[in-house]
C-alpha cells in the first residue's frame, strides 16, 4: 500500500506564546507548580499506588464537599460530563424534574435531564437576579417533582443564587433529589452538602480547585445512591454509569483506564486546599473579589450584576458603548499577556476569581491590563483611581492577601 506524504505541521513551540498567558478568565485557571508536577506523572491505573491516591482523593474531596458520603468519585471528563453523570443516573424516563434556570449552564442541566427521558419543567429566573425560594416553592407546591436542579453560581452571566441553602432545603422538604452545580464555586465559597440537604454536587477541576481541565468530581448522598441502585430503566451511558464508576472508586476494580495524571493533579490540588483550610480560602477569595470589583468600579466601569446576586468567583463587567469586548481581550492577550473571558451573547467581559487567580499580584496585573487595553481601544478609563481602590481593599484586609 502506498501511503500519502505526511502533512506538514507546526511544532508546538512555534504555536505557544513566548510568554505564558496569565489565565484570568472563567477557567481554566493557573495551576500551582505541585499540581503541574503531579500532572506529568504516569502510573498504573490499577496498582497499589493508584489505590492509595484514590483513597486520599476521596477523603480530601469529602472535606471540600463538606459531606460524609461514601459516594464521592472522579469523572474522566469536563464538568459537563459530571453534570451528565448526575442527570443520567438520577433521571430516567418519566422522572419529573424542576430546573431552576439562570443562564447557559443551568439550562444545560435541564437539557441533559430531558435527553435521558425526564419530564422537565423550567423555572426561568429574571435576568440579573438570583432565584428566590418563594418562586421555587410555588412550583414545588404543584407536586410530583422527583428532582430539583440548581446552580450555585451561573458562570455564563455571573449570577450567584445567594439563597441556595433555602432552595435546597425546600427541594428536600418536597421530596426531591437536589442536584447542585458548584462548578465555578466549590472551594471559593461555602458549599455544605450534608447540612444543606444536597443529593448531588458537581464540580470541575479547572476552576476553584486549581487543577487541570478534564478530570471532575461528583458526590452523591446516600439517598441519591439508593435511588441509583434501584432505578428501573437501564443506563444509556456506559462510561457515566455511576454504579460502574463505583467499581473503580470504591471497590478498586476495573471500569476503564482512569486518567491517572489528572487524578494525581487533583490529589495535589485538594491537598493544597486542605493545607490552606476552607475558612482561610473562602476569606482569600472574598477579599480578592471585593478588591477586583472595587478596582473595576474605580476605573468608572459598571459591574453587570447588582450586589446581592453578584457572583464573587466570576465577575461580569459591562463594556461601555462603542467598545468591542473582542478587541479589548485581544489587546490584553497580545500586549499584556493576560487572558480574560467574553460571554455567551452578552456585551460583557468576565474575570475569574477562582483558586490561584485570587492572588494580589494577579489582580494588579489584570486590572492594569484591562484599563490599558480599554484606553488603547478608545475608552475613557480612570486607571489610577481603579488601582488605588483595589489597593485600599487589599491593604484593609484582616489577613494579608498574597
Amino acid at each position: 500500500m502506498r501511503y500519502p506524504k505526511p502533512p506538514t505541521v507546526i511544532p508546538l513551540d512555534n504555536i505557544l506564546p513566548d510568554e505564558p498567558l496569565l489565565m484570568m478568565g472563567a477557567g481554566p485557571v493557573p495551576i500551582p507548580p505541585k499540581v503541574a508536577q503531579a500532572n506529568s506523572i504516569i502510573i498504573n491505573h490499577l496498582g497499589d499506588t493508584m489505590n492509595a491516591v484514590v483513597d486520599q482523593v476521596k477523603i480530601m474531596a469529602r472535606y471540600v464537599f463538606q459531606t460524609n458520603s461514601d459516594h464521592v468519585m472522579g469523572v474522566a471528563g469536563p464538568a459537563s460530563a459530571a453534570m451528565e453523570m448526575a442527570m443520567a443516573n438520577l433521571v430516567e424516563p418519566g422522572t419529573r424534574v424542576l430546573s431552576v434556570c439562570n443562564g447557559l449552564f443551568s439550562r444545560r442541566l435541564a437539557e441533559m435531564a430531558g435527553r435521558v427521558g425526564g419530564e422537565v419543567e423550567r423555572l426561568d429566573v429574571p435576568e440579573r437576579q438570583s432565584a428566590s425560594p418563594e418562586a421555587v416553592e410555588a412550583r414545588l407546591k404543584s407536586g410530583g417533582f422527583d428532582v430539583l436542579t440548581v446552580v450555585q453560581g451561573e458562570t455564563s452571566n455571573t449570577v450567584w443564587n445567594h439563597e441556595l441553602v433555602e432552595i435546597c432545603r425546600l427541594g428536600k422538604a418536597y421530596g426531591c433529589m437536589v442536584v447542585v452545580d458548584a462548578v465555578c464555586t466549590l472551594s471559593t465559597m461555602p458549599m455544605e452538602m450534608d447540612d444543606w440537604a444536597v443529593d448531588a454536587v458537581i464540580t470541575g477541576g479547572q476552576k476553584g480547585l486549581s487543577s487541570i481541565p478534564g478530570v471532575s468530581l461528583i458526590a452523591f448522598s446516600e439517598e441519591a445512591w439508593q435511588r441509583i441502585t434501584k432505578r428501573n430503566a437501564p443506563m444509556a451511558h456506559w462510561c457515566l454509569d455511576a454504579r460502574l464508576a463505583d467499581q473503580f472508586w470504591n471497590k478498586k476494580s476495573y471500569h476503564y483506564t482512569a486518567p491517572v495524571s489528572g487524578i494525581l493533579a487533583l490529589h495535589e490540588a485538594l491537598r493544597l486546599i486542605l493545607d490552606e483550610t476552607l475558612p482561610r480560602r473562602f476569606r482569600r477569595h472574598a477579599q480578592c473579589s471585593e478588591a477586583l470589583q472595587a478596582g473595576i468600579e474605580g476605573m468608572g466601569l459598571d459591574l453587570l450584576i447588582p450586589a446581592p446576586a453578584r457572583l464573587n468567583s466570576v465577575v461580569g463587567i459591562t463594556v461601555p458603548e462603542g467598545l468591542s469586548p473582542d478587541q479589548i481581550r485581544h489587546i490584553m492577550s497580545q500586549v499584556h499577556k493576560v487572558e480574560i473571558s467574553g460571554a455567551f451573547g452578552l456585551n460583557i467581559l468576565r474575570i475569574g476569581q477562582m483558586g490561584e487567580q485570587s492572588r494580589a499580584h494577579n489582580l494588579f496585573r489584570t486590572v492594569h491590563a484591562l484599563g490599558s487595553a480599554m484606553r488603547a481601544a478608545g475608552g475613557k478609563i480612570d486607571l489610577p483611581t481603579g488601582m488605588a481602590a483595589m489597593e485600599r481593599v487589599l491593604a484593609g484586609a484582616a489577613t494579608p492577601v498574597v
